[in-house]
Order: structure tokens, then C-alpha cells, then sequence
């Protein structure tokens, strides 16, 4: 089966492989629930952005439900805001961190633990998930046409970068493509064995002269056959009986 990969723009911010797992499982969680999902959704009104936030269609209303994924003791006490705006919002913790936060939990916000499998599955994520703690329904915290605004639009953003993947480096421009590799030789020892800047430079360079031989042996090819075509035509007449 296959796994899909967030992809992530030049300037995002770096996660841990602990991180990207459980936010793998979690966007796989919410679709076999019949969510849709999409993740880093901006709020407005300054309401800072969901980790991962999911749309379930109810009858009769949209269902929304917010996720903040927390790793470290340290990130769930840091001051970040944390944007619990929808209908239920759940934090999504291992089970070593629920254990330490569980009694600062407020008592309106679920908990989701992450269960990783305990040997490789031919499935799409390596984890599942328990809810340790039932969260508590309430209000949305911003207006539905905005939020569904600011879905829309992360989801366009996503849908955009895989096109990006599936188009390859033809969606760029030579401008940009020379700009990321310049970027990267700035990022790494200029020496370095793998350094793609110079090996792009190199591989140019081979190019070049592959393509002035493969010229060469044309315009050998063409000089024979001139040189052959002359010698027949300078021929002396044969002589008439």
C-alpha cells in the first residue's frame, strides 16, 4: 500500500521523525473515520493554526475537529496558542507524555494517544490511535465561512505541492532551480563529496563534451562520405572498344 509524504517548502520548520509518524497516523485516523483532512491550517482572527484539522459532514451541518500534536513536556507547557476553535478539539500525545500532563488537561479537551505497532503492517501509517480522554462539544470559536475559507485554502496548498511533485522540475523555473542549488551549495562544504551544486556543474560539463563527440563523429561520418563521393566522381572514363 501506499505511503504518501507531507512535502515541505524551503523554510518550514524541520520535525522529528516521532512527529512526522504520528501526524502520518493521525491524517489516515481521521479519513477512515470519513473525515477530510488537511494540516498547519492558518485561523483567522489571530487564532493562531491547527496542527491538523478535520471536516466531517454531519446531516444537516459540518462537523469540525481540531488536533494539536504534542511531543515533549516542554511543547505542551510552551506559551504557543494553542487553537482549539472547532466543535472537539483533541491534544494528541504519546503515552509517556499523557502520563506526566493528564491532570492539566481542561476537562472540555480530548486526548487521542498514539499507539505505534508493535511489528511493520502493510499499512498506510505505523501507529493507530486510542482516545484516553472523550472531549466535550462546544461552540465554533470563529465563523464557519471563514474557517471553511481557510480549509479550502490549505487544501488547495496541498493539492498545489503534489502537483509541484507529479510535474517535477519542469513546474520551476531555471531562475528558481538555479537558486536552490546555489542555496544548498551555501548550506554544505563546497568539498563536500555530495555537494549537488558541483555535481550539477560537473554532470553540465560531461554533458558538453558528450555532446561536442557525438558532433565530431557526425562530421566524420559526413567528411567520409564527401571523400568517397569525390574519389567516384574523379574516376578516369573507361576507354570505348
Amino acid at each position: 500500500m501506499l505511503k504518501f509524504t507531507k512535502i515541505r517548502s524551503h523554510g518550514e520548520k524541520m520535525k522529528t521523525t516521532l512527529t512526522q509518524k504520528i501526524e502520518n497516523a493521525l491524517y489516515y485516523y481521521c479519513m477512515d473515520l470519513g473525515g477530510i483532512v488537511v494540516e498547519e491550517v492558518t485561523m483567522p482572527d489571530e487564532q493562531g493554526i491547527v496542527d491538523t484539522l478535520a471536516c466531517f459532514f454531519k446531516p444537516g451541518e459540518m462537523e469540525w475537529r481540531c488536533y494539536e500534536l504534542k511531543i515533549t513536556k516542554a511543547d505542551f507547557y510552551s506559551k504557543a496558542k494553542l487553537s482549539f476553535i472547532g466543535h472537539y478539539n483533541y491534544f494528541v500525545l504519546t503515552e509517556e507524555l499523557y502520563q506526566k500532563v493528564q491532570d492539566d488537561i481542561p476537562k472540555e479537551i480530548g486526548v487521542l494517544v498514539y499507539r505505534p505497532y508493535t511489528q511493520a503492517e502493510d499499512l498506510p501509517a505505523d501507529g493507530t490511535f486510542i482516545i484516553a480522554k472523550k472531549p466535550m462539544k462546544r461552540a465554533l470559536q470563529v465563523e464557519e465561512s471563514a474557517l471553511t475559507q481557510r480549509f479550502m485554502a490549505s487544501l488547495f496548498r496541498e493539492v498545489r505541492k503534489a502537483k509541484r511533485m507529479s510535474y517535477g522540475t519542469s513546474f520551476f523555473s531555471t531562475e528558481q532551480l538555479y537558486k536552490e542549488l546555489r542555496r544548498r551549495l551555501d548550506e554544505k562544504d563546497s568539498l563536500q563529496e555530495n555537494n549537488y551544486y558541483q555535481r550539477f556543474i560537473e554532470d553540465v560539463q560531461q554533458a558538453r563534451i558528450e555532446s561536442l563527440e557525438e558532433e565530431l563523429r557526425a562530421l566524420e561520418q559526413d567528411y567520409e562520405f564527401l571523400r568517397r563521393e569525390r574519389q567516384v566522381r574523379s574516376r578516369p572514363t573507361e576507354p570505348l572498344e
